[in-house]
């Protein structure tokens, strides 16, 4: 069984969804050690507690330097041999002790064919940009903001008449399957 860690910063429904295909049974050769976020207040806190799930809550603030919030973190994923790093709506990029340390070990999922609208709002990018079609893309994780290797990607028609709000829940109810599906692939 690999051990992995979700990083999440906001409502985690992906991170949600993951634990309960792992809950099903469809994801039976990973086990998640913790959620990791960098918000005290996200809801992503509550999902884990469902699952009866440890929860680092680490504030960049409360560091000196990007170096030792990450140095702590790392004392974290060392001490539970978490072997992945599956990030699932952590809004943070990831800096180079944690690349380091996990180097095409961290994943990441992104609402858009990457490499077009890379970084926040994606989905609005997309929506404004007059294309007909967007999606979502999970990649590896490097130094960039959503530039790492691609690994597979599906896409999402955009309708004249769509809303942000529609169109982003379109696209969640890809991620939600297509997400462990890919995880499922990659970490064996």
């Amino acid at each position: 069984m690999t051990k992995v860690a979700i990083f999440a910063s906001g409502s985690g429904s992906n991170f949600d969804s993951i634990m309960s295909k792992i809950e099903q049974g469809l994801l039976p050769q990973i086990e998640v050690t913790a959620l990791y976020t960098d918000q005290v207040n996200a809801y992503c806190i509550e999902r884990a507690r469902k699952y009866n799930l440890d929860v680092h809550i680490n504030e960049l603030k409360n560091f000196d330097s990007k170096a030792d919030y990450e140095r702590k973190i790392i004392e974290w994923l060392t001490a539970e041999k978490v072997e992945w790093i599956i990030l699932a709506g952590y809004m943070k990029l990831i800096g180079e002790n944690i690349l380091n340390a996990y180097q095409r070990r961290i994943l990441n999922i992104h609402p858009s064919l990457l490499p077009k609208y890379k970084g926040k709002d994606a989905i609005g990018q997309a929506l404004a940009s007059g294309d007909t079609q967007t999606g979502t893309t999970v990649h590896y994780v490097d130094s960039g903001m959503d530039t790492g290797e691609i690994i597979e990607q599906r896409t999402c028609d955009i309708y004249p008449d769509d809303s942000k709000a529609l169109l982003e829940a379109r696209i969640k109810a890809i991620e939600h399957e297509f997400y462990p599906e890919v995880i499922s692939k990659i970490i064996q």
